[in-house]
């Protein structure tokens, strides 16, 4: 018997899952397509450059609506079951609340693990794609910088300037290194100015540089032709990459979690403040437990509820709870990205209070 109501509600919610996903889909790429059509038509984007547009955009919808869909195929399987007196059944029976909701744990393990995947693997590699279609073709969220007029704490007290970069030839021109005295970071001790620096051989090589030795009020100054990096005497080791510059461009949704935590040790290396970095680098892993959160969330409304609910007031409950989670998540990452809360708090600080409240809900309505 157990087994047959553990595939009944394993294929019930399956199929709500499944219908919830494709519905909030359409909805998403319909309302975009309305935002954007004006867009397209002024930039006269192909069909096929359009249709590349939205099947790379599908992997971030199912990304953000994945939690929403959960918890409505929770709470149709649940309340249906609750409607039909099933769930009655269920615990004349003898199946404890644990046992009753362990199909709908299980199913919230194999999304929350799905999840983990595809948000890091599948979802950066769309996004690169899509954001790069609204860059270059719709004009959209560009960073007017580009790789012009770029800046870098390489270590605490070494700046690195740079005019312009050629990702291609992986070469950086106009190039300034400038290194601070270490006790006040204000007095310039020396600075190196190169025409380019090209990346050879895992090396910086600078042409056409000259460097400059402050001491008291002298000035003593050394042309080079062409130089490495690691042979200019009193400078600090380069830790900037062409990677790290080329990944200065993106956004924390375009990079896994690999990537991410480079760039953010690279930050970190350079002296500058990475709080920002690590709550969304934090938030990347929390995100996809939101699934299993609004699971135990949805059935401690559900299972502990005496009256029969109709789909649209579930179908509303769903929408208000995700909203609610949703602006908490981004109430708390403003607290985090300031410095304000820990970033590991911040970024697991909206599943805690969500899953916390299902727990107790759960036991005050059920014991």
């Amino acid at each position: 018997m157990i087994k047959q109501i553990d595939k009944y509600i394993i294929s019930q919610f399956v199929r709500n899952f499944l219908f919830a996903l494709l519905c909030f889909i359409l909805i998403f790429i319909l309302v975009d397509l309305f935002e954007n059509l004006d867009k397209f038509i002024d930039n006269n984007l192909p069909f096929t450059e359009v249709l590349n547009y939205y099947l790379h955009f599908i992997p971030e919808i199912i990304k953000l609506i994945t939690p929403i869909a959960v918890l409505l195929a929770t709470l149709f399987t649940a309340g249906t079951m609750l409607n039909y007196n099933e769930t009655v059944a269920v615990k004349n029976a003898g199946i404890s609340l644990l046992r009753y909701m362990l199909p709908f744990l299980v199913m919230g393990i194999f999304i929350t693990a799905f999840s983990l995947y595809f948000n890091n693997w599948i979802v950066p590699e769309a996004n690169k794609i899509k954001l790069s279609i609204e860059r270059n073709s719709l004009k959209k969220n560009k960073n007017l910088a580009g790789f012009n007029k770029l800046y870098f704490q390489d270590s605490k007290n070494q700046l690195v300037l740079i005019d312009n970069f050629g990702e291609e030839k992986m070469t950086a021109y106009r190039v300034s290194v400038q290194l601070y005295n270490t006790d006040t970071l204000t007095k310039l001790v020396k600075r190196v100015d190169a025409a380019q620096m090209k990346w050879i051989n895992n090396n910086w090589i600078f042409f056409n540089a000259a460097e400059r030795n402050f001491k008291d009020s002298s000035e003593n100054m050394v042309i080079h032709d062409s130089i490495p990096a690691s042979d200019l005497k009193g400078f600090n080791k380069l830790n900037i990459v062409p990677s790290q510059i080329t990944r200065k461009q993106l956004k924390p949704d375009e990079m896994n979690y690999g990537e991410l935590a480079e760039f953010i040790e690279s930050l970190h290396k350079g002296g500058q403040d990475t709080d920002r970095q690590l709550v969304d680098f934090y938030s990347k892993i929390s995100f996809s437990f939101a699934s299993l959160v609004v699971i135990i969330f949805g059935i401690s409304i559900t299972t502990g509820s005496k009256r029969r609910k109709g789909l649209a007031l579930q179908f509303g409950i769903s929408i208000l709870v995700s909203f609610i989670y949703l602006g908490f998540v981004k109430i708390s990452q403003s607290f985090g990205y300031n410095g304000d809360l820990n970033p590991v708090l911040t970024a697991w600080l909206a599943n805690i209070v969500f899953a916390g409240f299902g727990i107790i809900n759960l036991y005050h309505k059920n014991y």
